[in-house]
């Protein structure tokens, strides 16, 4: 049913670079933005529950799936990617970012891209970070992994920097997903540049002008908790809901509901 109801597009963004999303229901404008190894095709489930009362444009960000990659890699190449997804939903949209997706679409919103509301869950900041320190080891290692172009290496190092133990990180190598992460892999230095020193960044937020809900799930670790609660004081018109039961995995069914009232309020 999702696939007679979705429709395959392309634009150009402004450095030339194609940009494929897709389009479902009828209704306001609704544009998903992926986080980290994601594509359109993550957010289809989540699109296809909002599809009922909107308009959802989900798109590959550059480098994955149907989206051309052209060098270099810049954040602001990415908001432009952004806003020509916005273009293309009528000039003007609400907006949901995922993780790594939301501190995109909050850089975005900061730009002036035009965003009528936006909605975040779970943007990785670092409550415990400070700006301006010094690169992480992390860091120097996703660079130096993707410079060498081992992608396996650098997927291996995203996956333990987020929590993953060592013994299904082992797992996973040999399972058919791998190989499919790895093809977008090279985009994990993408969502670090997006990311910065991962410190919350309170001008930024200040920036924000539109509503803003900022989402966590309540079974997710203390941290993430901590960074949705600070992102929301932190904005202008910025509000908070917490998931019960939920993790960095929100279940689309769960999630579906809460967006649907609060980009029709």
């Amino acid at each position: 049913m999702d696939n007679m109801s979705r429709t395959l597009h392309k634009a150009r963004s402004d450095d030339g670079t194609v940009i494929a999303y897709e389009r479902r229901g009828e209704g306001p404008s609704v544009v998903l933005v992926s986080g980290a190894l994601c594509t359109a095709a993550t957010e289809a489930p989540l699109a296809s529950l909002l599809a009922s009362r909107f308009t959802v444009f989900t798109y590959d960000r550059r480098g994955r799936g149907g989206s051309g990659d052209t060098a270099p890699y810049a954040v602001e190449r990415e908001i432009e990617d952004l806003a020509v997804v916005i273009d293309e939903a009528g000039g003007s949209a609400r907006v949901h970012g995922m993780s790594s997706g939301g501190v995109l679409a909050l850089r975005a919103s900061a730009a002036g891209l035009p965003i009528t509301q936006l909605s975040l869950y779970e943007p990785p900041f670092d409550p415990a970070a400070r700006s301006g320190t010094q690169p992480t080891p992390y860091g120097e290692r996703l660079r130096d992994a993707l410079a060498a172009d081992k992608r396996g290496d650098a997927l291996a190092l995203f996956l333990g920097e987020t929590g993953m133990p060592a013994e299904m990180l082992a797992g996973m190598r040999q399972s058919p997903v791998w190989a499919a992460l790895e093809a977008v892999a090279h985009t994990l230095g993408y969502d670090h540049e997006v990311m910065g020193d991962r410190a919350l960044p309170a001008c930024l937020l200040h920036e924000v002008p539109m509503r803003t809900m900022v989402i966590d799930g309540g079974s997710s670790p203390s941290w993430m908790r901590e960074s949705a609660r600070l992102a929301a004081d932190a904005l202008p018109r910025g509000c908070h809901r917490t998931l019960t039961g939920q993790t960095h995995e929100v279940a689309p069914h769960v999630l579906a509901p809460v967006l649907e009232e609060f980009f029709t309020s």
